[in-house]
């Protein structure tokens, strides 16, 4: 599964940064039963489906193959708000069938139990179930999106399975563990596309307007990776290695889908190659929806891949450079689970970082090998900075963790799953080399195909190939949680050779005085401009000899997972050559000073001193990087006017002419990475307050009806942006028209998140009314409580919990001990403290808080920053005017 994505113009221009990953958390209190009794297996589903749309319900039988390992006299499986009119078992076709002699539904435990007055003996079963289900509103189960075309409005069907909700159409075993083949057949209008794992085996017209559609039937695979959908959709295809590729759309835009075909057609050879496997279905779909998830963006089922239009198509009316890259990150995303989670599958969600882990390092992987002008191996690090940032407070948790329930599960899809995950794997990957990594993870797919895993079976694997103790390694970094810190400590340079000392420690935000843990680094440094040496540090003190003297700049190349603590005298050096180090060393030092000065183990000033270094001809990477922080320390003096005009002033000097050097429109063969930096800075400036930049966007937006070139795509949803933010009442009801107007469903979704955006409390205020409607959409309205948040986040809290009842109805059920959290976590006022610990006391069971404490932490955090910290600011730019 891919995290949410939205517009990253849209995320830049109102502060908002990607939400964590994921479907599920609780809704309530209650604790779903995590695992099932293990007196019986499923072999194979045989499903029966006629949903009625219009009513948003449906009706199924099921005829599940199952081996029974002990006596029972109970068959229990998950089921959730299920309604069962009749159940039987029989040992096989022909035989006779007996019906149950009672049918238990426990709401709470989401499982169905079927009890029949004789025993049965272990051997071989048939269990035939009819039932009916409800369609829903949100992303989980089956679920109906509505959308606006230009000939009206229109409805589709769509599954979301991960992590428990395959149970709320199939009554099924519903854990990754569980393995079998599944057929399913539909009853569906005849002019509606229908879209499974598996391509249409047969499809027989019926005589009052439906048809029968018949899938071949799947490999066996986990219950959370089966697909559905339905509706008036087009097809566009290709064709690789024999394999059938297509994406699905509503019809319409499939010409908006080419960019995300032809990435599928190169990344399904690379990985072909790659995995040593060959992708094993017979065809494989991007299935493009309308509308969105607060928690994903994209997921991988088998041979149907499931994702939100806004994170796949290409609109030229407002898809930027930055949309493109992600469209193809999510492709390569969701296709590199097709074999890791899919063809190889965790055994329970302790080890869900076996997916998604490996999957985000693939997308990056993949991204730098076949698109290198985009330079996306620089996002490595602002991935990892932002596994740190979570890692870093007491509320974390290894990548290898214990969940115990279905609400745990859904928690475990965040930063630490995903870019942790993917930081290791890149660690680990180049410390015993890319060719070794490639070949213990093709013996991986090939022991363990169609089975599922633990991680130790592919350190197992590893350690095969690499010939080196990658195990011992892999646990400090999966089993214990937190990030290395290594001080670096005064050099001696003698005979051509520098000798460093390096002394390990733990990285921590809200624990200062906590005893660290230990880890085996794998620590690469070089003397800047000469060879690299490498060490593997074992203890607290380690002695590194490095080739030639100079400067010394430890995890060049910033592979490792650590941060970088430099003696005040290396780190002044380090500055004073900050236009000498390569592009990702200079994003790894900017990432470590900023963190480790907010957590006053350094100068927190210190990051304006790279920025004093900086070049104007960095690498647009470089001065995204600077826009990021800059926005970040502005929010730190939210409520403080004077102290924050003094810095926005500096912030402004410092950025505009890097915005006046790329200019407005892009020019002829400028590099992609420009493009992103213009819409950036843009969004940054405009937030800082520029006149210029308001003005400038205030003209565009004015005279784009006479101006065809004033509004164009690339840059269309950030001036949009700016316009928001400053927007008064007139304003606003303008782009509320233009929402309303709208007829694309993927550009209309963007529209009504601008209206969020506004810094105007009343604004925000209406923009929160205007959620509780049905105008925005279903699956949008959660979104613009979401936005308001970023700018309000008391606001929008207190709005949330005042309207709970309404907004848990638009929320996607299982996540909405995820969502209420994150609405105040923005906030630096000490009240949201109490506010947070009274909702999860009053609404959270005690296994699924995390959000809930980690939302606190952070709170305590931005209050210990804006009170110890900015003084450092102040004081810099009073000597620096």
């Amino acid at each position: 599964m891919h995290r949410s994505l939205i517009s990253a113009a849209v995320l830049t221009l109102i502060g908002l940064a990607p939400l964590a990953h994921a479907t599920p958390a609780a809704a309530t209190a209650v604790q779903a039963t995590s695992q099932l009794p293990r007196n019986a297996s499923p072999t194979h589903y045989a499903v029966s489906l006629t949903p009625d749309a219009a009513a948003s319900t449906f009706s199924a039988t099921v005829t599940i193959a199952l081996d029974v390992k002990q006596r029972t006299n109970t068959l229990t499986l998950n089921a959730n708000e299920l309604a069962f009119s009749a159940a039987s078992i029989s040992a096989g076709p022909g035989q006779p069938a007996i019906e149950a002699a009672h049918i238990g539904v426990d709401a709470a435990a989401e499982t169905a139990s079927f009890s029949f007055a004789q025993p049965l003996a272990p051997g071989h079963y048939q269990l035939h179930l009819v039932y009916t289900g409800k369609i829903g509103s949100q992303a989980n189960g089956l679920f109906a999106l509505d959308y606006d075309t230009k000939d009206g409005k229109r409805r589709a069907l769509y599954t979301q399975f991960e992590n428990s909700d395959a149970r709320r159409l199939i009554p099924s075993w519903d854990e990754p563990n569980y393995k079998a083949s599944f057929a399913l057949e539909v009853t569906v209008p005849k002019d509606q596309m229908a879209v499974s794992n598996m391509p249409a085996a047969s499809t027989t017209e019926l005589a009052d307007g439906r048809k029968l559609v018949r899938f071949a039937t799947t490999p066996k695979m986990s219950t959370y990776l089966l697909f559905f959908g339905l509706g008036e959709f087009d097809r566009t295809t290709a064709t690789e290695n024999g394999t059938d590729l297509g994406v699905v759309t509503q019809k319409g835009a499939s010409s908006q889908a080419k960019f995300a075909l032809d990435s599928s057609v190169a990344v399904l050879r690379e990985y072909n190659d790659y995995f040593g496997v060959k992708y094993p279905l017979p065809k494989l779909d991007n299935i493009a929806a309308p509308g969105r998830s607060q928690f994903f963006s994209a997921m991988e089922n088998w041979g149907s891949i499931f994702t939100f239009e806004g994170a796949m198509l290409l609109d030229p009316a407002i898809s930027t450079q930055r949309d493109k890259e992600v469209a193809f990150l999510v492709v390569a995303h969701e296709m590199a689970h097709q074999w890791f989670g899919d063809l190889v599958t965790m055994r329970w969600w302790d080890d869900l970082w076996l997916n998604e882990g490996f999957a985000s390092w693939m997308e990056g992987r993949t991204t730098a090998r076949l698109h290198p002008e985009w330079h996306s191996e620089l996002e490595s690090v602002a991935g990892r900075e932002q596994a740190m940032a979570r890692d870093a407070v007491a509320t974390t948790h290894p990548v290898v963790q214990h969940v115990e329930t279905v609400e745990q599960a859904s928690m475990a899809f965040d930063d630490i799953t995903y870019q942790k995950g993917e930081a290791v794997i890149r660690m680990l990957e180049n410390y015993v080399g890319a060719d070794a990594w490639r070949d213990g993870v093709r013996a991986y797919m090939k022991a363990h195909a169609y089975n599922n895993t633990v991680s130790d079976d592919l350190w197992r694997e590893m350690e095969k190939t690499a010939h080196k103790p990658i195990t011992a390694i892999a646990h400090d970094f999966t089993l214990q949680p937190g990030v290395p810190l290594i001080r670096v400590g005064d050099t001696v340079c003698q005979n051509g050779s520098t000798r460093v000392t390096l002394t390990q420690g733990e990285f921590s935000k809200d624990q200062p005085n906590k005893k660290p843990l230990s880890w085996r680094v794998p620590v690469t440094a070089q003397v800047l401009g000469g060879a690299s040496a490498s060490t593997l540090t074992k203890g607290a003190r380690t002695v590194l000899t490095l080739p030639g003297c100079g400067p010394v700049l430890v995890n060049a190349g910033q592979n490792g997972y650590y941060r970088t603590l430099y003696a005040p005298a290396a780190f002044k050096t380090l500055a004073a050559n900050f236009a000498k180090l390569p592009t990702i060393d200079q994003l790894g030092l900017m990432g470590d000073t900023w963190s480790l000065g907010l957590a006053g183990l350094q100068p927190a000033s210190g990051f304006l001193d790279l920025v004093q270094a900086t070049p104007a001809d960095a690498a647009p990477q470089v001065w995204g990087k600077v826009a990021e922080v800059f926005n970040s320390i502005d929010q730190f003096y939210s409520g403080q006017p004077e102290r924050r005009q003094r810095f926005d002033a500096y912030a402004i000097a410092r950025l505009s002419p890097v915005l006046a050097r790329i200019g407005w429109s892009a020019a002829a063969g400028e590099a992609d990475p420009v493009a992103t930096l213009r819409n950036h800075l843009i969004a940054t400036l405009g937030m800082l307050g520029d006149p210029a930049v308001i003005a400038e966007a205030r003209r565009r937006y004015a005279a784009q009806s006479s101006d065809a070139s004033a509004m164009p795509g690339a840059i269309r949803l950030t001036v949009l942006g700016v316009v928001a933010r400053q927007a008064d009442s007139a304003t606003w009801d303008q782009l509320r028209a233009s929402a309303q107007a709208e007829k694309s469903a993927l550009v209309k979704t963007e529209l009504y998140d601008l209206l969020a955006a506004p810094s105007d409390a009343a604004l925000a205020q209406r923009a929160l009314e205007l959620a509780l409607t049905d105008e925005p959409g279903a699956t949008n309205s959660p979104a613009l409580i979401v936005h308001v948040a970023q700018q309000h986040p008391d606001l929008a809290f207190d709005f949330a919990l005042a309207h709970l009842e309404q907004v848990n109805q638009k929320v996607d059920s299982p996540s909405r001990s995820r969502y209420f959290p994150r609405l105040g976590a923005q906030s630096a006022d000490p009240a949201m403290l109490d506010k947070l610990q009274a909702y999860a006391d009053a609404h959270l069971a005690k296994g699924s808080r995390r959000d809930t404490d980690t939302a606190i932490a952070g709170i305590k955090y931005r209050i210990k920053v804006r009170g110890e910290r900015l003084p450092e600011i102040d004081t810099w730019l009073a000597n620096n005017k």
